[in-house]
């Protein structure tokens, strides 16, 4: 049974039951303490934590997820993936356990004739809570599976909870047994390769606080109501159905495997023991089928490589694909092959893969080509460090791998392969080690970035409440009542003078930072106080922290408060806001409609928008941008806005923007009709006119296929033409000519120095040439190689050390020779090294002496046995490593 069969199954059978189909959500979060979709369930957080009321009683999805935790054990296992599939099924306060149990056995043994999948029930074994005596009563009662096969496990095990206060309760886990050919009997407490898990029945039956780990906290009392989330794993079913060895043989994922093969010339055998011979070569090229599958769904979401966040875990993917691919034996760029062929694998489930291939292969391709450079480079350092390494007769260090991974993006295990070739060993538990205090930093740094606010139970307990009314659409002041104090991470009654605080109103004029747009700033005052708010965000939905300083006096939380919002500051926010409207619609005019957003930040004066484009934009490009939006300005365009809901707004046209999280209503906001109609919460201009100018800064590459814009807007934008104006006066005055004829002279004059450089040049090399007589009589005799070593003093460039070096080994004629020319050019200086073949053949070699020599300089360099050139950091050391050359000759 094919996987879009099984997933097409999935929803008629639950639909057939009351349910109501979901589409996949993206894999792009909304929740922002995580990156990505992870479960099935993610979607319908704030229904089964009642943070919000369900739509529906109960809901049935195949939700797209992406989990990186184990990437490095992925290929290794029948069990881990990157991207998967998860069928769930979910009950918000309707059904509950009988009904959850009855439906899952149901439709894993019903007929495939019958619309089921038709698993033989003697393979089934489930697993239950162990004090869930209602679960193991009907499983017995209810479905075919007997007491032995009914194993009851511990809260490790069988007990779910998100890992903070708030709905718990007990699971059930339903297995299938493979065979005693992939381990003992005796069920999944046993072995959980022989019985491979493949759904999970969450019971959030029970109220926990007091939570110390996943197994340490107080149940204390029932949930008023009571809810359903069970996930399926698709691929693992899959590979039951299809009757392959793991999830990277199913129907999805095999043909990138055969792929991979047949361009390594590779024979894929299922490997999955290491002491197989072929294990290694499987696992990799597992791991390029998983990769690539996950990259393309990645990026046909939105997601585009960079080196934070799912920017950078997209960039390893790739890079990880591209490097296992290189361990088989291909170094050509191998994204154009498999890529296609993941698509094919993948279109009947999502359409979107082949819609939008054309951008996803250019993000992709974009990302190999970017990785094989830094291979290139990163090569040439660690061939650096190794020769270094074999000279000093240790191990090439654990900071150099580091530094190779880091600095370069040099993936470990090349390192370690590649310095064995060449015969050192690496400190491999250093790099380790190093490593681990870089993600322990980045742990940190991220769980600051995160709880930048205090613990989120305290802002649920204040939004139980109801949501921060927000009046700054209309209004910039207001009266108030402050609901909570929140300082230093607790609840707090009041707060004086020079404290931090976080505040939260019942109503609020401030806008908090969101969809790119700066928080406001301004004053909170009341009998006797004084704050300034200096940031306002949204920890939660719908409730605004203001982030603030008691100036003056001392505030009490229920106290009654005016608020004032800094006007110049909101104006000029929203001068920016409008602006960034204006930019998208000019890229979309000008380039097409794919140029559309991928991310934007705006305040006081200024925006920066970043859009999807996969190439430089010319100058005229550039220019013509900047006057659409102008003209926009000029025209003087009523910007409109209007509720409504969102089914209504996309019919209309307006732009869902991707990363966004949008509820049943959204805010419409409308510039001259459909030519600029997007979905934002933003405060806005009443009219373009109001913005005043606009004056794009630049345009630059922000990560494969994106690219990014900024701009001056209002009063900045004409403080900056003022500047440039200024700086053309002092031009025009310097060059004695006027403004419209400077880029002429500058022309002319920048080609006269040219000309001058290269005359300099030929001067030089005329004089190097003349000098080659001379220097032949230097020439010494070295344990029988005749030796000429050079100090060339400046140069104009490096190249002309070539020339002089070639020139002087045809003079020395046939017997061994040997030339040593250096010297410095633009500050930094450079080695070269020719031998004829009469040298070669007793030993000396161009690359091992100009490695020497550089390593002295402070550099690193390399080449072929009879021309190699180095170059350095330190020109006062040239006489020591030509010295240390005439050593290497006579020692060799």
């Amino acid at each position: 049974m094919k996987s879009q069969e099984i997933t097409r199954r999935w929803i008629d059978y639950f639909v057939s039951k009351g349910h109501t189909a979901v589409p996949s959500a993206s894999l792009v979060s909304p929740d922002p303490s995580i990156l990505f979709t992870i479960a099935g369930m993610v979607p319908f957080i704030p229904y089964l934590t009642a943070r919000e009321e369900p739509p529906f009683p109960r809901a049935t999805s195949v939700q797209k997820c992406i989990r990186t935790a184990d990437i490095e054990e992925v290929g290794k296992t029948a069990r881990h993936g990157t991207f998967f599939q998860m069928c769930g099924n979910f009950s918000f306060g309707d059904y509950f356990k009988e009904d959850a149990i009855k439906f899952a056995y149901e439709l894993l043994t019903k007929s495939v004739d019958d619309g089921g999948y038709g698993l033989p029930s003697e393979k089934l074994w489930v697993t239950v809570y162990e004090d869930d005596d209602d679960a193991a009563d009907l499983w017995l009662r209810d479905t075919g599976i007997p007491a032995e096969r009914i194993q009851r496990m511990g809260k490790s095990d069988n007990y779910w909870s998100t890992g903070q206060p708030g709905p718990a309760g007990p699971c059930s886990e339903i297995y299938y047994d493979r065979g005693p050919a992939y381990g003992p009997d005796g069920g999944p407490a046993v072995d959980d390769t022989r019985y491979i898990e493949i759904w999970n029945l969450v019971f959030m039956q029970y109220q926990i606080e007091n939570v110390s780990s996943k197994i340490e906290f107080d149940i204390v009392g029932e949930l008023p109501k009571k809810n359903i989330d069970t996930g399926l794993g698709m691929e693992r079913l899959a590979m039951i159905l299809q009757g392959v060895e793991n999830m990277y043989e199913t129907d999805q994922v095999r043909p990138v495997i055969d792929k991979a093969a047949e361009l390594a010339g590779k024979t894929y055998t299922s490997a999955e023991s290491d002491a197989d011979p072929h294990h290694a070569d499987d696992v990799r090229m597992r791991v390029v089928a998983d990769h690539v599958r996950s990259a393309l769904m990645l990026i046909a979401d939105g997601v585009t490589p960079s080196n934070e966040g799912r920017g950078y875990v997209l960039r390893r993917l790739i890079r990880r694909a591209v490097r296992a691919m290189r361990l088989l034996g291909v170094e050509k760029p191998v994204m154009p092959e498999l890529l296609p062929v993941s698509r094919d694998a993948m279109k009947g489930v999502y359409p979107v893969v082949a819609n939008d291939f054309d951008r996803i292969g250019r993000i992709a391709y974009g990302e190999e080509r970017a990785f094989l450079r830094t291979i290139a480079a990163g090569t040439a350092r660690l061939d650096e460090a190794v020769t270094a390494s074999k000279a000093a007769g240790s191990q090439l260090s654990g900071e150099e791998a580091f530094a190779l991974h880091d600095t370069y993006g040099f993936p470990i295990d090349l390192t370690l392969e590649m310095a064995e070739e060449a015969g050192v060993t690496v400190d491999e538990p250093g790099f380790r080690a190093l490593m681990e205090e870089q993600r322990q930093r980045a742990r940190k740094d991220a769980k600051e970035k995160k709880s930048g606010h205090a613990d989120l139970t305290l802002f649920q307990e204040l939004h139980t409440a109801g949501d921060t009314v927000f009046t700054g659409y209309t209004e910039l002041e207001g009266e108030s009542r402050i609901r909570g104090l929140i300082a230093t991470g607790s609840r707090v009654d009041r707060a004086t003078a020079g404290e931090e605080v976080e505040i939260i109103l019942e109503e609020s004029p401030f806008y908090a930072e969101a969809g790119g747009q700066a928080a406001d700033r301004g004053l909170i005052s009341g009998d006797g106080f004084l704050v300034e708010v200096l940031d306002v965000q949204r920890p939660i939905k719908g409730l605004s922290v203001h982030k603030a300083v008691v100036r003056e006096g001392e505030l009490s939380a229920d106290a009654v408060v005016r608020t004032v919002v800094d006007r110049e500051r909101r104006h000029a926010a929203e001068q920016a806001h409008t602006a960034t409207h204006l930019v998208h619609a000019a890229l979309r005019q000008i380039l097409g409609p794919e140029a559309v957003q991928r991310g934007s930040f705006n305040k006081a004066g200024y925006l920066r928008f970043d859009f999807a484009w996969g190439e430089q934009l010319s100058g005229a490009a550039r220019s013509e941008i900047e006057e659409v939006a102008n003209l926009a300005i000029r025209d003087n365009f009523s910007v409109n806005t209007a509720e409504m809901p969102l089914a209504e707004a996309k019919a209309a046209g307006a732009m869902a923007l991707f990363g966004e999280n949008y509820g049943s209503r959204v805010r419409v906001v409308e510039i001259n009709g459909p030519w600029s109609m997007e979905l934002c919460g933003g405060t806005h201009v009443d009219q373009t006119a109001l913005i005043g100018s606009l004056t794009l800064l630049g345009e630059q590459s922000v990560g494969s296929g994106n690219r990014r814009v900024e701009a001056y807007v209002g009063l900045d934008a004409f403080r900056h033409q003022a500047a440039e104006r200024a700086l053309v006066s002092e031009l025009s005055e310097m060059f004695k000519v006027p403004s419209g004829q400077l880029t002429e002279r500058i022309s002319a004059t920048l080609e006269k120095l040219k000309t001058a450089e290269k005359e300099l040049e030929r001067l030089r090399k005329e004089k190097l040439a003349a000098s080659a007589a001379a220097l032949v009589g230097t020439a010494k005799d070295v344990a029988g190689v005749r030796l000429i070593t050079h100090d060339a003093g400046q140069l104009g460039s490096a190249d002309e050390l070539r020339g002089l070096a070639l020139d002087l080994r045809a003079r020395l004629g046939d017997s061994p020779a040997a030339v040593a020319v250096a010297g410095v050019a633009k500050g930094r200086p450079a080695v070269l090294v020719a031998t004829n073949e009469q040298a070669r053949a007793t030993g000396v070699k161009a690359g091992a002496l100009v490695r020497i020599a550089a390593g002295i300089l402070g550099g690193g360099g390399g080449g072929k046995d009879d021309v190699a050139q180095g170059g350095g950091t330190d020109p006062a050391k040239i006489v020591e490593a030509l010295g240390a050359i005439a050593t290497a000759v006579a020692q060799r």
